[in-house]
């Protein structure tokens, strides 16, 4: 059993007394938008992906971000150093591997980063997860299509064979360590309308990783709030447009101490 807002309790406090600095190595599309997702859940944000500066800066991060939106060859490399400096730091290393599958490219750096850093979460859509687990997924862009895969065993076997908690997005959320598996019933259907949310939800996931919890945990509770943060954003606006600064607004008024909504996160 998961005690969702006793973990959320424990999170906040957590952020609130260190402020954990989150090393982004991240795409240009959402630079900004998942540095103020971090600043609003309470952590600070830094966004370095220059080869020369990466491993200093992962030197002293409290978690680090690895998210292959915009490749290049640059920040392929700049992800491998950074990624490797932290896990010999031992701090938690969140992979984003958007649009794997997509095109050669995008897929053969996944398989490097997780074969050479082997990232402690990997959060990721259905057709993304099920590409990198090796199944057949379909894929338009960067955009999650179903696969037909049978999802649960799929997800479990993906995380004991790479050794991460892992999280995929979609109607509900799904985190595993392989053995445990904890689904997330939070969100709203504007998170499909405005580019950067999935981004944005893996800086949620960095920030409660850098607070202590459990990965398996605070994966789960950061998708949680995230998704519920949701649900209130899109109470107070009126679409896409006005949907992003209510949604920040609503995870700044959770990180200091405002209840969110409830979080709906259950043990299958």
């Amino acid at each position: 059993m998961i005690h969702a807002h006793k973990l959320l309790e424990e999170s906040r406090k957590s952020l609130a007394s260190t402020r954990p600095l989150v090393h982004h190595i991240t795409n240009y599309v959402v630079m900004n938008l998942t540095a103020n997702v971090t600043l609003a859940m309470g952590a600070s944000p830094v966004m370095a992906h220059d080869v020369d500066e990466v491993e200093e800066m992962a030197s002293f991060a409290s978690s680090l971000v690895l998210n292959i939106g915009t490749l290049s060859p640059r920040w392929i490399e700049a992800m491998a150093l950074a990624g490797k400096k932290a896990k010999s730091r031992g701090i938690p290393v969140v992979f984003d591997p958007v649009g794997a599958g997509a095109t050669s490219l995008r897929t053969e750096t996944c398989r490097k980063i997780l074969s050479d850093v082997r990232p402690d979460i990997i959060r990721g859509n259905r057709a993304e997860v099920t590409t990198l687990a090796g199944a057949v997924a379909r894929i338009s862009g960067v955009d999650s299509l179903e696969t037909g895969a049978d999802p649960l065993d799929l997800y479990r076997a993906f995380a004991r064979e790479s050794g991460a908690v892992v999280c995929v997005s979609g109607p509900s959320d799904w985190v595993t360590d392989g053995d445990r598996m904890l689904r997330v019933d939070n969100g709203h259907p504007l998170f499909g309308r405005v580019t950067g949310m999935g981004c944005s939800a893996t800086t949620a996931v960095a920030v409660y990783a850098a607070a202590g919890l459990p990965l398996l945990e605070a994966t789960a509770v950061a998708m949680g709030v995230f998704g519920a943060c949701g649900e209130e954003a899109s109470a107070a606006s009126h679409g896409p447009g006005t949907f992003v600064p209510s949604l920040i607004d609503a995870l700044h008024r959770v990180s200091g101490g405002g209840a969110p909504s409830p979080l709906r996160i259950v043990e299958s």
